[in-house]
């Protein structure tokens, strides 16, 4: 799929997955990240979380801008917050700098016929989750308005579903994605909240 490549594109393999609208915040104390971050501020240019895992360095990863320098220490370490803004393929390794770099692809989403059914769903889905972990209720406007990656950047789902969603192309299949991560989400807070009462009241089932 044609895309945007850019080429010694700054990265950072971490053991994490960042996604568009995330916010991460990241201790930075190597050197050659070091190095890295001050040329991002410098240039206010981005740079790519990408998952290294044991089966080594995954090629979907997320760009990363810096939304705010929180510390700076005197031995050189800085401790920032970026955000994620868009989902790149790592086509591959450069080593001309003195930290990570590789040529990456910014893709491009496929054309596709927005679905409201699988966009109602999600959001309806998402609304209960929050409304179960936080007892908030979001307004319908704000609801109405948040992409699949939105709503997801808010939930700590694990690494494999997070880079299962930056895999996807289609905002439709994404949206189905985190339908049913957000269900399955609720369904484990239910299963907690009622272990909790059954390990208040002695393994006895109350009622009133």
């Amino acid at each position: 799929m044609p895309g945007d490549v850019q080429h010694q594109f700054p990265l950072f393999p971490l053991g994490m997955v960042a996604l568009p609208n995330e916010l991460v915040p990241l201790h930075i104390f190597e050197e050659r990240y070091r190095t890295m971050i001050a040329q991002c501020l410098e240039g206010e240019g981005e740079f790519g979380i990408v998952w290294s895992g044991d089966d080594g360095l995954r090629t979907a990863g997320c760009a990363m801008r810096i939304e705010q320098v929180l510390e700076r220490f005197d031995d050189g370490r800085v401790n920032i917050l970026t955000r994620g803004t868009r989902v790149f393929e790592l086509l591959e390794r450069t080593a001309d700098v003195p930290y990570p770099t590789g040529d990456v692809r910014f893709e491009e989403e496929e054309p596709e016929d927005a679905d409201a059914d699988a966009a109602a769903a999600a959001h309806e889905a998402y609304a209960e989750l929050v409304r179960e972990a936080t007892e908030k209720e979001l307004e319908r406007d704000e609801l109405d308005a948040m992409d699949a990656y939105e709503m997801a950047a808010t939930v700590d789902f694990g690494l494999e579903a997070k880079q299962a969603l930056l895999e996807l192309r289609s905002e439709n299949a994404r949206l189905r994605l985190v339908t049913r991560l957000f269900r399955a989400a609720t369904k484990r807070l239910d299963f907690i909240e009622r272990a909790q009462v059954r390990a208040k009241s002695n393994g006895k089932v109350r009622f009133g």
